[in-house]
């Protein structure tokens, strides 16, 4: 029996990708990087900050040391954070409030398992806080999915094993993680029929038998 649903952020219960974007390449501009485009960051879904950061810097031709990447990174945060400041309810994605009352409705616990470190902020400035009982994030974590760490720790958080867990997710990564760590997916977004994942859904507002899901 499922007792808990473990939620990716970005993609599954809120939308920042257009912050994102506007964050890398700004940096990519400082950098010279004129040819970074929104197909680029498509590559970025589901991937580290620091994976991120190489799809922009591919699309130049100098070399940055380590220290130099990690510096790199930390500016595109500071630029994300600031957009961050404006973020609310309008950022959360259709269906997401309903799901996640429903399933609290049903007894169910709920996580988030995200690999950025700004889930409890995007968390509060969007009112999802109030929903979520535990948060796993890159603040808990050393590896990046496709790991499975982040949901293992969330699935640790809840005290409950990892085949009592669902994971919800819209990135290849994600799925591949869940698999790793021993739990059923359900994939969405408009990726989710070619995920792999063993539930496919559109969105979270579409009709998911969660009955189903939860009583596998």
């Amino acid at each position: 029996m499922i007792k808990g649903i473990i939620f990716d952020l970005d993609g599954v219960l809120v939308s920042t990708d257009e912050l994102h974007y506007k964050a890398w390449k700004k940096l990519a501009d400082e950098l010279g990087i004129t040819a970074f485009n929104k197909e680029d960051n498509e590559k970025q879904r589901g991937v580290s900050r620091m994976e991120s950061l190489e799809v922009v810097l591919q699309k130049g031709s100098k070399n940055y040391s380590q220290e130099e990447k990690e510096a790199l990174a930390e500016r595109k945060n500071d630029y994300y954070k600031e957009l961050l400041q404006e973020l609310d309810k309008s950022a959360v994605l259709p269906g997401a409030f309903d799901t996640l009352a429903d399933l609290r409705k049903r007894g169910l616990k709920i996580a988030v398992g995200s690999v950025s470190k700004n889930t409890p902020v995007i968390l509060e400035k969007t009112g999802l806080a109030d929903f979520i009982d535990k948060v796993s994030c890159g603040l808990d974590i050393t590896k990046s999915k496709p790991d499975p760490e982040v949901f293992l720790v969330a699935a640790k958080k809840l005290e409950l094993a990892p085949e009592e867990c669902v994971v919800v997710e819209d990135s290849a990564a994600g799925i591949v993680a869940a698999k790793a760590a021993g739990m059923k997916s359900l994939g969405v977004g408009p990726y989710y029929q070619s995920l792999e994942a063993v539930y496919e859904a559109r969105g979270l507002d579409e009709a998911i038998d969660w009955q189903t899901i939860i009583e596998a």
